[in-house]
């Protein structure tokens, strides 16, 4: 699929009719970040830890091996 400068010209101002000149920036903005977040989710590892932890016992249940008697 290749898209010469005139399908590509008309993409542009139909964009530009639908959204307007003042959203432009922020939708390039969006855009960007998107791409950009995509991409590093592929190449790094990811930020969310999602290993199991134990559960944390509260300490007034902890019993010394003394009252477990």
């Amino acid at each position: 699929m290749n898209l010469g400068f005139g399908e590509l010209l008309l993409i542009f101002m139909v964009i530009l009719l639908i959204f307007g000149a003042s959203k432009l920036p922020q939708l390039g903005d969006a855009l960007g970040k998107g791409i950009k977040n995509f991409k590093r989710s592929f190449s790094g590892n990811d930020e969310i830890d999602v290993t199991p932890k134990k559960e944390a016992i509260p300490p007034a249940e902890q019993k010394t091996p003394a009252e477990k008697n």
